[in-house]
């Protein structure tokens, strides 16, 4: 892995990167939710890339990894632009997103962004518009009346915390809602059918939302969440050597 460095956005924040130069487009991995780029999937990514001499970033999200700033403070559109503002630093030429569940969402912003540099999306259990169906009705009331909810966190020892600024951010973020996704380039969505967290009909519902006609959805009958065993992550790299 290349050493850790940092780009100062905006605002003042510092985030954290890894970057390796090479060829083709660069390879830009989004985690998850309270997720960073020392995950299994980003880790795998970057290490394929650097042994094939093609370019890739890692970025941890402000509030997250050794990034600076608050994670309370975190919203998608905030997220969007940091990642923005690396690629616009960091990448010459055209981009590959991978999102990872809530990254998976965050892809879809930045890919709007991105416009002509976007040369192709792979999602792992994508998570878009989750502020929607992830929550239940009292939930979705308390934070739209300004509360952080706190749920049992499957990966670790501390509760998961949603903040209200980030459920308002993400309704008014939804790509799920009857509009096109103005997306043509080529897609690929990776689902686990035995995803406990987000439903794998997701990923239909998105590929049919999207504008492009060349997308592809792989289930995994016997996958998780995650889809970080060998074999998935096997499954990943051959889906991204297809845009080489």
């Amino acid at each position: 892995m290349s050493d850790i460095q940092f780009h100062t956005v905006a605002n003042g924040r510092n985030i954290a990167f890894r970057h390796t130069k090479g060829a083709g487009p660069t390879l830009v991995f989004l985690p998850g939710y309270m997720s960073d780029m020392d995950g299994g999937k980003a880790t795998a990514m970057f290490a394929h890339s650097a042994d094939r001499g093609r370019a890739c970033l890692l970025l941890d999200y402000s509030g997250c990894g050794q990034s600076e700033g608050d994670f309370a403070d975190g919203t998608l559109s905030r997220w969007r632009d940091e990642v923005l503002a690396l690629i616009e630093a960091h990448v010459e030429g055209a981009v590959l997103l991978i999102g990872s569940s809530m990254g998976g969402w965050l892809m879809l912003l930045v890919g709007e962004a991105l416009g002509e540099r976007l040369v192709g999306m792979i999602g792992i259990a994508a998570a878009p518009d989750f502020t929607t169906w992830g929550y239940d009705e009292e939930q979705r009331a308390k934070m739209a009346a300004g509360e952080t909810i706190y749920e049992d966190n499957p990966y670790g020892p501390e509760p998961t915390p949603t903040h209200a600024g980030f459920y308002a951010d993400g309704e008014a973020s939804k790509r799920l809602d009857g509009q096109e996704i103005a997306i043509t380039c080529p897609v690929r969505l990776l689902h686990g059918q035995n995803d406990a967290d987000v439903p794998w009909e997701l990923s239909l519902k998105l590929a049919a939302a999207l504008r492009s006609d060349n997308i592809q959805v792989t289930l995994v009958k016997d996958g998780d969440h995650r889809l970080s065993r060998d074999e998935d992550i096997a499954l990943l790299t051959a889906q991204v050597d297809h845009f080489y």
